[in-house]
C-alpha cells in the first residue's frame, strides 16, 4: 500500500494586539447644497476653445532640421562671398607678381603701380573680413548640424561645442581635430551606430587635405614675411598669390560638405522612393482556404 501525503494549507493571521482599533467611521452628514466660494477658484481649465494641439511628438526634430536648412542656406552665401573676395586677392596678388616682373626691364607706371596696390589693400580686407563672418555663420551650421545628427541617430555627439570651438580655432591643433568633427558629423548623419569607427568618405577627406595644407601654406607665407631682402618679398608675393587660391579650394569645398550634410539631415521625399510592386510568387505555399459552413451557426 502506497503512502500519499496530506494536503496542508497554511493560513497566516496576525497576533492580537498587532494593530491598534480602527475607529468607527463616523456617520454621514447630511446634504447641505451645493459648494459655495467666498472667491472665484483659480482651479480648473483655461477659458479657451478646443483647438488643434501645436506640438506634436517629432515636432522638435522636424524645427531642429529646419533650423539647419536655413543657416545652411545662410552660410553658403557668406561662403560664396568669400570664395569670391579670395579669389579676387588671389589675381591681384598674381598682378603685383607679373608687375615686379615687368619692373626688371624698365621702370613702371605710377598709375599700375598704385592701382594694384588699392586692389591688393581691399581685396585683402574685404577677404578677411569675409572669411571671418564665414566662420561664424559657419560655426552656427555646425552647432545645429551636430545636435541634429545627434538627434536622427540616437546618441549624443562626443564633444562638446566648447571642444569643437577650441578644436577649430587653436592654431595647429585645428589641422588634425577639423577633419576629425567633419567626419564624427558625417557618421551621426548617416545614422551609422555609435559603436562602429568613423569612416570619412572621399569628399571629406579631400576637405581634410586641402584644409591641412591651406594652413601650412598660410604658415610657411606668414613665417616667409619676416625676411627683408628684394627677392624674398617677390617671392613673399606669389606665397600670398598661392595661399589665397588654397583659402579658394577650402571654401568651395566646405560649400559642398555644407550642402552634403545637410542633404544627409533632410528626410527623404516619398516622390524620390520607388515603389515596389508584387509581379510572382514561385515556390510559395498553396493558402489555407477558410472552410465553408453549410448553414448558419450561431456566434
Amino acid at each position: 500500500m502506497a503512502f500519499q501525503p496530506m494536503r496542508v494549507d497554511w493560513v497566516a493571521s496576525p497576533p492580537p494586539g498587532a494593530y491598534p482599533h480602527r475607529r468607527l467611521a463616523a456617520p454621514p452628514r447630511p446634504y447641505a447644497g451645493p459648494p459655495s466660494y467666498p472667491v472665484p477658484p483659480r482651479w480648473g481649465f483655461p477659458l479657451l476653445a478646443w483647438r488643434w494641439p501645436t506640438s506634436v511628438a517629432g515636432e522638435a526634430a522636424e524645427d531642429s532640421v529646419a533650423q539647419v536648412q536655413r543657416l545652411a542656406r545662410t552660410a553658403f552665401r557668406v561662403l560664396g562671398l568669400a570664395a569670391l573676395t579670395t579669389l579676387w586677392a588671389a589675381g591681384s596678388e598674381i598682378w603685383r607678381y607679373v608687375l615686379l616682373l615687368q619692373s626688371r626691364y624698365g621702370a613702371l607706371s605710377p598709375t599700375a603701380v598704385d592701382v594694384s596696390d588699392a586692389m591688393v589693400r581691399s581685396a585683402s580686407t574685404l577677404a578677411l573680413a569675409a572669411v571671418v563672418g564665414a566662420v561664424v555663420f559657419g560655426y552656427l551650421w555646425l552647432r545645429r548640424a551636430r545636435l541634429a545628427a545627434a538627434s536622427a541617430a540616437g546618441y549624443g555627439p562626443s564633444r562638446s561645442d566648447a571642444e569643437v570651438l577650441v578644436g577649430l580655432l587653436v592654431p595647429g591643433l585645428n589641422l588634425v581635430m577639423a577633419g576629425s568633427i567633419a567626419a564624427e558629423l558625417e557618421h551621426a548623419a548617416l545614422r551609422l551606430p555609435a559603436t562602429a569607427r568613423p569612416s570619412p568618405s572621399r569628399l571629406v577627406r579631400w576637405w581634410w587635405g586641402l584644409w591641412a595644407a591651406a594652413g601650412l601654406w598660410a604658415a610657411v607665407t606668414v613665417a616667409w614675411s619676416f625676411r627683408t631682402s628684394v627677392q624674398a618679398l617677390a617671392d613673399g608675393v606669389l606665397l600670398h598669390a598661392v595661399s589665397d587660391l588654397l583659402a579658394t579650394a577650402v571654401i568651395v569645398l566646405t560649400m559642398v560638405l555644407v550642402r552634403r550634410i545637410t542633404s544627409l539631415l533632410l528626410p527623404v521625399e516619398a516622390s524620390t522612393l520607388r515603389r515596389l510592386r508584387v509581379v510572382e510568387l514561385r515556390d510559395a505555399p498553396a493558402p489555407e482556404l477558410r472552410t465553408v459552413r453549410s448553414h448558419a451557426s450561431p456566434r
